[in-house]
């Protein structure tokens, strides 16, 4: 392929993807308002069913890396799942567009108000499903399949360009959702939901059209032909059937190779348990005439095993990054508290409430340039590594600054609610409170550099560690974290919001901010993300490192199928 044709690949992917990120993210800022007003939900209900939602689509990420890696390949997978987030768009804003498929806004003199039929709430429904569909083939699979259009095998920079990559891609899409939570959530509160939801459709049309355009010029990586989920289970249960099996020290030959492994691995050391699962006990009943298992689930080649070791190896790095997932999702509360405050910059303009969370994207650009284009270098030159900070190293940045960011928002919170009572606003959640909304300004830029700095590093740590045929499991993980943190959030909402309110008590999470208690719930954040950098501080005990880099849990020269080498 030449120099022309890749960048004109390059150019036709991040269009795609530009489009469909401005695209979901300008749908889903500003959609607490939407239900609140057009659905008559509470704070906290609308905030519990958007988490539910972000949980489910996040969570579905793993589905759609098992299918693209499997079966579809991620060409397929990024290209269905594009279309059923389009699908899923056109159905929101249909129901913006009639109005039986919303109820009457409530006015601020009812004190009771018509909640949603079980047809208008069927409807709404539908469009997050067909959006979480959607998202659960793309967010795993569209990171690496544009790796894959880097891949250059025999290239000595491909490493470093691989590397890069993965920051850039954080970089773009940052500055796609800058422009979503901008331009577009600016659009719906000036020119109304009909419009604000008609525009993300039309930018998911072009999303379509350009990705499909260019699919002759992709590079497409061939899929895996056995179930990578189902050889891993496979892996587990021979492991179990076999669990009263000696284990040898030494023997290679007493272990099972799959005929179509490109390169002989030896076991691992650590969790050798595990082992049980490739080694040949009898090998006129175990093998075929022509090397392969008869039985899957009672033996497993070495390759499957190392897998399903790979797996296990990161799940406490993995468990350690909910909290901070769980941090990120306070937009719902925070734009509600913007709402009540002064947001001009300029005389005659003033930032939507949902806009707010621009500034935890500028933040979060700002630190992957910075830390690509600057700290690295300077790292590389006078320390002799060229990778900068480790990304376990990174990540426990990332979950420090995020406890100190839900300790701002308290204090922040507790500022402004007292100032509203004070003036006379307790009654009134939609009075202004004399105070500039730029108060918020800091602990959404604390929560960019959080994300930048763990998300990135997350991603990497999983790429490294797992084996290239689980490469969108890699980037689903991350997502799959995301939907854990999804369903952590919205049953702590729901929990908290229930104790409050026992006895006749109002909510610390009212619909009414000046009569909650929304800083307790942000203290609640802090203390329980502080007590996670702690729990991360112990996984780490359980990687051995060197020199701040990742672990190497066992030697090269006995398992090297990982896809990235530390140097």
């Amino acid at each position: 392929m030449g120099t022309e044709t890749q960048d004109e690949v390059n150019t036709r992917k991040g269009v795609n993807e530009s489009f469909e990120r401005i695209a979901s993210y300008g749908s889903q800022t500003n959609l607490i308002i939407y239900l609140m007003t057009y659905y008559n939900m509470s704070a906290a209900t609308g905030t519990s069913i958007l988490g539910i939602w972000g949980a489910l689509s996040s969570g579905l990420a793993i589905v759609g890396a098992i299918i693209a890696d499997s079966y579809w390949g991620r060409f397929n997978a990024v290209a269905y799942g594009t279309i059923f987030t389009f699908i899923g768009m056109v159905i929101l804003w249909l129901t913006s567009m009639i109005p039986q498929l919303t109820t009457l806004a409530c006015s601020h003199f009812q004190h009771v108000c018509n909640g949603p039929t079980a047809f208008q709430l069927a409807v709404l429904f539908t469009s997050f499903a067909f959006t979480s569909i959607g998202a659960g083939f793309v967010r795993p699979c569209s990171i690496m399949f544009g790796a894959d259009q880097l891949e250059q095998k025999g290239n000595p920079e491909n490493k470093k360009i691989v590397e890069s990559y993965f920051n850039w891609y954080y970089a773009s899409t940052g500055i796609a959702t800058m422009i979503a939570v901008t331009v577009i959530i600016y659009i719906q509160d000036r020119f109304g939901w009909q419009i604000g939801f008609g525009i993300p459709v039309i930018l998911m049309v072009l999303s379509v059209s350009t990705f499909l355009i260019g699919s002759p010029l992709y590079i497409k990586v061939k899929t895996d032909t056995e179930n990578l989920l189902l050889g891993l289970f496979q892996a587990g249960v021979a492991a179990f059937r076999k669990r009263k099996i000696h284990l040898p020290l030494t023997g290679c030959d007493d272990y099972y190779h799959s005929p179509y492994e490109t390169e002989v691995l030896t076991p691992s050391k650590d969790f050798r348990f595990l082992n049980r699962a490739c080694m040949i006990e009898d090998p006129e009943r175990e093998l075929n005439p022509d090397g392969s298992t008869s039985n899957p689930w009672n033996l497993c080649s070495v390759e499957r095993v190392e897998s399903l070791k790979a797996l296990i190896r990161i799940l406490p790095m993995w468990s350690a990054g909910f909290m901070m997932f769980v941090d990120m999702n306070v937009f719902a509360f925070s734009v509600l508290q913007t709402k009540t405050m002064d947001r001009h910059i300029f005389p005659h303009f003033e930032i939507p409430a949902a806009s707010f969370s621009v500034f935890l994207i500028i933040a979060l650009t700002i630190w992957i340039t910075f830390y690509d284009r600057v700290f690295v270098p300077l790292l590389s030159k006078y320390t002799g590594r060229p990778r900068g900070l480790s990304p376990v190293t990174r990540m426990g940045i990332g979950l420090a600054v995020s406890c100190m960011s839900m300790a701002l928002s308290a204090i922040t919170e507790s500022i402004r609610r007292k100032r509203a009572i004070a003036e006379g606003h307790e009654d009134d959640p939609h009075a202004l409170v004399n105070m500039s909304a730029m108060w918020f300004v800091p602990q959404y830029a604390l929560l960019g550099v959080a994300e930048a700095a763990h998300g990135v590093g997350q991603i990497e740590f999983f790429y490294t560690l797992l084996p290239k045929s689980m490469a969108s499991i890699a980037s689903a993980m991350y997502t799959v974290g995301t939907a854990v943190s999804s369903l952590i959030g919205s049953f702590l909402v729901s929990s908290e919001d229930w104790l409050t309110s026992r006895g006749g008590k109002t909510s610390w999470l009212a619909s009414n901010i000046n009569k909650g208690h929304l800083d307790y719930h942000y203290w609640i954040l802090a203390f329980m993300s502080f007590l996670n950098l702690l729990y991360f501080l112990v996984v780490c005990r359980f990687y051995q490192t060197e020199n701040d880099e990742l672990p190497h849990v066992a030697d090269e020269e006995e398992c090297d199928y990982r896809l990235l080498h530390e140097s």
